[in-house]
């Protein structure tokens, strides 16, 4: 008998899945045949259940990151071999990839791994209306298989991979169309007036974010002085749910080197996550940063994760605006705001992370701004900078207005998302043996009191009687296990993540020791 390709290859294939949003890995487990097959599964789980048909093109776009070429030549292959045309549309932020397909009504495919470590990467589908859905994985996956048992059966000389499952067959990408960049461009420019910042020095923190360039040439074109800094041809993983005391301190630096800065603005890796710093180089969150942002497009109806801070809870109302939380993840989250643009005419989501979506075309300032159902951080940034140029006041002074709650995040990296899951399972059980591990861990040395409440909505969330809040999760794309902390203080929220995550005692920890 002969032997099929399966049988050749010399390593054991690690099979990429979902995490919160698309696909991510190991780059070591990112191989050329690993991409190749889930492009082609994606596709055709399009053919099957979303009416796409050849001829058509698919977008493509990607991130900085150093494997991030070849990964594009394995998907452009996939593109390809399913019988489509590739539309390569360069090195852009994945909110301008996927409004560039929205726009033409055709799927799109992001290779990045936002903000996580270098040594790993990812891949991001868009159908032709939008980002996949959770719905849409159990298809896509038994796509994947299919395309899989095709090519692992077939005879090694019909395959063009191998034995270590690359290739040096990838064609090289052609020359990238310029429209996704300047389409996205173009949407902010139609709203915001040429001299909205006029006056203003704004600091751009450009590290390794694939949209550095593009923020400084918008904030240029709305009238600001603009400062480059610390551009990086090194990736770096920088998270806006995880900021660590060496980002605060290189904020409150850059500040300080730049006294007459108006904001320090920047992105994650994709550019869909906004970083904003005010002028005192104070680092505001995403959940608040979507609260100035929803306010100034005057949004009827938000949605938001379980994770955002209370202080949202109490502006919303206060302001009659109608609000869902949703488990974490923009699929949930657009999902549920998708669902209330049918009643409402300003549907608008944010995640903690900042990345902020519209699910319904708004008139604002000079024109329409175009709907975006998927994760922007440009959007957010700009409207900041608009409302405090309009008041005339200081960054720092719209968030000064809002109820004085503070968050904190933190992570464990290499938590094995098993572990993590007995640990939410515990803690979300109804017993005695569950009440008295929540007594012994979150007890009264650390500044803890009687829990009050327990949410399940995603991992778990405890709200205890002196408002502390404390938020177990599990990442979604990566084995890493995620607190976040909402206190009375700034200091206090700090203290509850650096209690949690401290090695070897902290109370993440002991959970880890317990369930093992």
């Amino acid at each position: 008998r002969c032997m099929n390709f399966r049988e050749t290859l010399f390593y054991i294939p690690v099979e990429l899945s979902f995490g919160t949003s698309g696909l991510r890995g190991l780059i070591a487990d990112m191989t050329d045949l690993e991409c190749y097959i889930n492009t082609r599964g994606f596709i055709a789980s399009l053919e099957q259940h979303h009416n796409l048909f050849k001829p058509c093109k698919i977008a493509l776009a990607g991130d900085l990151r150093d494997s991030t070429p070849r990964l594009l030549s394995a998907v452009n292959k996939g593109i390809i071999d399913s019988g489509y045309t590739p539309d390569w549309c360069g090195f852009i932020p994945t909110p301008a990839l996927t409004l560039y397909g929205l726009r033409r009504h055709i799927p799109s495919i992001m290779v990045t791994g936002s903000h996580i470590p270098a040594d790993r990467n990812g891949i991001k589908f868009n159908r032709a209306d939008g980002e996949i859905m959770k719905t849409d994985e159990n298809n896509i996956k038994a796509c994947v298989a299919t395309i899989r048992e095709q090519l692992y059966t077939s005879a090694p000389h019909e395959v063009s991979f191998d034995v270590n499952g690359m290739s040096n067959k990838l064609r090289k990408l052609n020359e990238a169309n310029t429209y996704a960049r300047d389409e996205y461009m173009e949407r902010y420019q139609s709203v915001f007036s040429p001299d909205m910042l006029d006056g203003k020095h704004i600091v751009v923190y450009q590290h390794s974010a694939v949209g550095r360039d593009m923020l400084v040439e918008i904030l240029a074109a709305l009238g600001a002085r603009v400062t480059a800094v610390q551009r990086s041809d090194i990736f770096i993983p920088i998270d806006t749910e995880n900021i660590t005391p060496e980002d605060r301190d290189n904020f409150q630096s850059i500040a300080k080197e730049f006294p007459d800065n108006f904001a320090i603005v920047s992105t994650d890796g994709d550019s869909d996550r906004p970083f904003l710093i005010d002028e005192l180089g104070m680092f505001h969150r995403g959940d608040v940063l979507g609260l100035v942002c929803a306010q100034e497009l005057q949004s009827d109806t938000v949605t938001i994760p379980i994770t955002a801070s209370d202080a949202l809870d109490e502006v919303l109302t206060n302001n009659g605006v109608s609000y869902t939380k949703t488990k974490i993840g923009s699929p949930y989250v657009i999902n549920v705001m998708q669902q209330a643009a049918k009643t409402s005419q300003r549907a608008t989501g944010w995640e903690v992370n900042g990345g902020f979506m519209t699910a319904q075309s708004i008139t604002y300032k000079n024109g329409t701004l175009e709907a975006l159902p998927t994760r922007d951080a440009f959007l957010p940034l700009l409207t900041t900078l608009s409302q405090a140029t309009t008041k005339k006041c200081a960054v720092s002074t719209l968030f000064e207005a809002f109820p004085a709650r503070f968050t904190q995040a933190g992570l464990i990296d290499n938590f094995s998302q098993g572990i993590s899951q007995k640990v939410i399972s515990l803690l979300s059980e109804n017993s005695k043996t569950s009440k008295s591990l929540l007594e012994k861990i979150f007890n009264k040395s650390l500044g803890f009191n009687d829990v009050r409440a327990i949410d399940t909505t995603d991992g778990v969330r405890l709200t205890f009687n002196n408002r502390d809040v404390v938020h177990i999760r599990p990442s979604g794309n990566a084995p890493q296990l995620r607190i976040y902390a909402t206190a009375d203080s700034q200091a206090r929220a700090d203290a509850i993540v650096a209690n949690g995550i401290k090695k070897p005692i902290g109370f993440l920890h002991q959970l880890k020791s317990f369930v093992c």
